[in-house]
């Protein structure tokens, strides 16, 4: 295994500062709301919580925009559908507040705005503790009009950006018409199309590259990743079906390994192992970067590196978080790539 040498990959991740890339998929944010136990209830055998604060981060697809508009400068645009209701504004804030641009975006009165809310509590004698998680979505597919209104946008934007990441988080809103008009019309401009996708790869076929994590694509190929064989089977088999030119597969603490269409094969390990706290937003962490890179001009290599090192930067927050230039090029900076080399 032979990684770029350190000075190459800090002088590619500048280059993450120039593309423009527009995200297509399901939408959400995280409403964290923080407060003090004060005392049971007389009503019912539950804790009052005395609120201390609220706050809102962007979560699925969003994050992945994020990510992005945090590394370059926001020239980014989301295309997702929010609802006629208390928290469509909330979200279209956030997207301002991030510089990510909703223009694109589209209102479906018939869909809530998906939102996460993540109460927890604290005491003087404990760590904040997670107590409940509402969830408040439309999981259902597009309606025939809002699916309609999201294609003309999607026809609309391509043309005007380098990259199309698709981040589907199964909400109802990646539909086959969707999907397919995203990757036609991505095909016809020769832009670069990368799939974050869980389920359902085979709806994906022809996109430049596919970033799914391992169990997914245990589930995918239909066998088990146990060594470097079998990884090395997983990826062409994942290759040859969705008819992609490039495969990031992500192994977290086995770190990542890209697959080329032409048989290359480059395994990535894990940057800052012991530094890990959460996990959350990762992945649009790794796609966000990874399709920068590509859209750059970058080997896939070292996008999928530059990609690692992002990860390495946002687990050590505790939720979605993302990161940028002058973090990743410092991160880099104190990694010794030569103990990497193979």
């Amino acid at each position: 295994m032979f990684l770029a040498e350190k000075e190459q990959i800090k002088q590619d991740i500048t280059k993450l500062r120039k593309p423009k890339v527009l995200v297509i998929g399901d939408v959400a944010i995280d409403e964290m709301i923080y407060g003090d136990t004060e005392r049971i209830s007389r009503e019912a055998p539950v804790l009052i919580l005395r609120h201390k604060k609220t706050k809102i981060i962007l979560g699925a697809a969003s994050n992945a925009a994020h990510n992005i508009a945090s590394i370059n400068g926001g020239k980014v645009s989301i295309i997702g559908t929010y609802g006629d209701d208390y928290y469509g504004p909330i979200l279209l804030e956030a997207f301002k507040n991030a510089k990510v641009d909703t223009s694109y975006m589209v209102l479906a009165p018939e869909r809530s705005t998906t939102v996460k809310t993540r109460i927890s509590g604290s005491c003087s004698q404990s760590v904040t503790q997670q107590i409940v998680r509402i969830d408040r979505e439309t999981k259902e597919p597009l309606s025939s009009e809002t699916e309609k209104k999201v294609i003309e946008n999607i026809k609309k934007a391509i043309p005007n950006f380098d990259a199309v990441i698709l981040s589907d988080y199964q909400i109802g809103n990646m539909t086959k018409k969707v999907i397919k008009t995203a990757i036609d019309t991505a095909r016809k401009y020769k832009k670069v199309i990368i799939a974050d996708v869980q389920k359902d790869m085979d709806m994906y076929k022809g996109v430049t590259a596919m970033t799914p994590n391992q169990p997914d694509t245990e589930k995918f190929v239909g066998f088990n990743i146990t060594d470097e064989k079998t990884l090395k089977k997983a990826g062409e088999k994942l290759i040859s079906k969705a008819k992609s030119e490039l495969m990031l597969i992500t192994r977290g603490g086995d770190g990542m390994a890209v697959f080329s269409k032409d048989g290359t094969y480059s395994p990535i390990p894990v940057f800052n192992k012991t530094d890990v706290f959460d996990v959350t937003g990762a992945g649009d962490t790794v796609v966000a970067t990874f399709t920068l890179a590509l859209a750059a001009g970058l080997s896939p290599k070292n996008a999928a590196i530059i990609g690692n090192l992002a990860a390495s930067i946002v687990i050590r927050s505790f939720g979605c978080a993302v990161t940028n230039i002058k973090e990743l090029i410092k991160v880099a900076d104190k990694i010794n790539f030569e103990k990497f080399r193979g």
